[in-house]
């Protein structure tokens, strides 16, 4: 079965990528008579590539509905969404933070665990300093000494708009107290929002795999998609388990000051990715089951081929009144 990947510019940023069928009669010889139209999902933009090479395509060939994806970062995904400026059938995001506002606006149905991944230095291996995380990665040097090299260019999203803008602020102070390293985030990352370092994501890709910068913040399961070289961080700063959340990544937050509105609090959750259909869904059956899909067995396997962890933590609760 051949499928056609359509990319079409967002006034807002993001970027949406339509899975559509070459020969839809084809397709819709073997699916069953329900699954018509088009399915809209918005999802961290991490996700661009197990979505694009593997989760809307099997959706497609299992369903016979084409998925039209919008990638981004979950925050503002989130933020486009609650204001009505983006209409989708299905959101997914990276923790809880960006899940929770929509939930707030009552605009999720259940929200549910798909995946997890942690948090992981990924670097270009066209960098000067390729050896030196090379050696980081197999245990041999600390990678944040290798990240506080004179003129080594780091790389990250914007915190104002991503989660992993976020967690590599969150990850790096949870580095400091493991390490005992007092100012580590700052002597890294510069002040909290650093022109300097912070590109949108597919940029930042981009740059790393062109060498433009050294090395940058990243996902596991977004490295291993890529096929990106990267080192490992252990779980008391990765931020992968949700089991130290309470008595261990609670120690750390920052405060961030929104480009609209007044300055909040961030605080460290577990990269757990969710999905919900949401309230406004113009196709709330089909896209119940694609979260199904995501859950199940078949979904599963194209996560784990693709790097990401099983699903951790288990479903978010509804908001108290």
């Amino acid at each position: 079965m051949i499928l056609q990947r359509r990319g079409i510019a967002s006034p807002w940023g993001c970027f949406r990528f339509a899975w559509l069928p070459v020969a839809m009669t084809a397709l819709m010889a073997g699916a069953p008579a329900r699954a018509s139209g088009v399915l809209h999902v918005a999802y961290a933009g991490s996700m661009g590539a197990v979505m694009d090479h593997g989760l809307a395509p099997a959706f497609t060939r299992k369903e016979g509905v084409a998925v039209q994806g919008t990638g981004q970062g979950a925050l503002a995904l989130a933020h486009l969404i609650k204001s009505g400026t983006l209409a989708e059938d299905v959101f997914i995001s990276i923790t809880p933070g960006p899940m929770r506002l929509l939930q707030k606006a009552g605009l999720t149905g259940p929200i549910v665990p798909i995946a997890s991944t942690s948090m992981v230095i990924a670097y270009s291996p066209k960098s000067r300093f390729a050896a030196d995380f090379a050696s980081a990665a197999s245990g041999k040097k600390n990678v944040f000494k290798v990240l506080q090299e004179k003129d080594l260019r780091f790389g990250r999203t914007d915190p104002r708009t991503d989660p992993l803008g976020q967690n590599i602020i969150l990850a790096l102070k949870l580095a400091a107290l493991y390490d005992h390293q007092p100012g580590l985030s700052g002597k890294i990352l510069g002040t909290t929002i650093n022109p300097a370092q912070i590109f949108a994501e597919p940029s930042l890709l981009a740059r790393l795999d062109a060498g433009q910068i050294d090395a940058a913040a990243a996902y596991a399961s977004f490295a291993a998609s890529h096929h990106m070289s990267f080192v490992k961080l252990p779980d008391e700063i990765n931020l992968s388990d949700p089991a130290k959340e309470r008595a261990w990544y609670s120690k750390v937050s920052f405060m961030l000051q929104s480009a609209k509105g007044p300055a909040k609090m961030i605080h460290a959750s577990p990269l757990v990715f969710y999905a919900a259909v949401l309230k406004n869904a113009a196709n709330p059956r089909v896209a119940k089951d694609f979260v199904k899909f995501l859950a199940g067995p078949e979904g599963q396997a194209i996560l784990g081929a693709q790097g990401y962890g099983p699903p951790l933590g288990g479903s978010l609760t509804p908001l108290a009144n």
